[in-house]
């Protein structure tokens, strides 16, 4: 990779935790390799789960997983979170023009080299997820050819039930779900040309992120029973595909990280 010095990403994502387990090992290889990394969360997650009430005792989730996101982005290095307060539950339709103006905002500010989101499908069509794929890319494309590159992470299905296999094999107590959302829901079984970035260096990191998210995390969550060799071998690669969106960029930090050829098919 070239010096990385004067070079910024900008990731954004619906709630506190999509930016661990979406390309949590990303973001820390990023971040260590000298990339200035911006993590804009469009909501506090109010309306999420709760793993134990204790972790909330005045019932403000919203505040709550903030300092989650906050502790969560330190351990992957990540240099500024920008924590928006647009409503959880609502981010496809409500603020729509203030939301685009804060995704600009951010690329005016920051001219970062890419920009990552979620795909079309939202991950596992989360209303959500998918709002924030719209105003990203429309924020993103208002730029003309002068946008930066923008990024949408993905995931081959059956990684997701892998996990949860790995964890079941150790207690009977794990959940067979992921928030209640069947594990064959996350992923594309036909993934569109895409590049893996391997990352297993840097799952520890990804894992001790994602269990800074306590209220998401509990004792119950296949995250919570994995260990750091089963989760290389399933959270190892972490997956992405550039829009087609027009920009007068090249190859960004992104690109470089690829490994190998373009991922066609799923590889589980």
């Amino acid at each position: 990779m070239r010096d990385e010095s004067t070079r910024s990403v900008l990731a954004v994502f619906a709630h506190p935790d999509d930016e661990s387990l979406m390309c949590g090992g990303t973001l820390a290889r990023l971040a260590d390799a000298g990339v200035r990394i911006i993590l804009m969360c469009a909501s506090h997650g109010e309306h999420g789960s709760i793993s134990d009430p204790a972790l909330v005792p005045d019932g403000d989730l919203g505040s709550v997983r903030i300092r989650e996101l906050k502790e969560a982005a330190a351990v992957l290095g990540v240099a500024e979170v920008v924590a928006l307060d647009h409503s959880d539950g609502d981010l496809r339709w409500h603020d729509v023009p203030e939301f685009h103006a804060d995704i600009v905002s951010a690329i005016e500010r920051h001219r970062p080299e890419a920009v990552i989101t979620f795909a079309e499908n939202g991950f596992y069509w989360h209303l959500d997820h998918i709002g924030v794929h719209e105003r990203t890319y429309t924020a993103v494309q208002s730029f003309g050819t002068g946008a930066p590159p923008l990024y949408y992470v993905t995931m081959p299905k059956g990684i997701i039930r892998r996990v949860v296999e790995a964890a079941h094999a150790k207690s009977g107590a794990v959940a067979s779900s992921f928030w209640g959302i069947e594990p064959d829901a996350f992923g594309e079984s036909e993934m569109p040309v895409s590049f893996g970035v391997d990352v297993r260096r840097w799952v520890p990191r990804k894992l001790a992120a994602l269990r800074c998210h306590r209220t998401q995390m509990g004792r119950h969550n296949p995250i919570a029973w994995i260990d750091e060799d089963e989760a290389r071998q399933w959270l190892g690669v972490e997956y992405f595909r550039r829009s087609p969106l027009a920009c007068s960029a090249g190859d960004t930090v992104l690109d470089e990280l690829a490994e190998g050829s373009p991922v066609r098919t799923s590889q589980v």
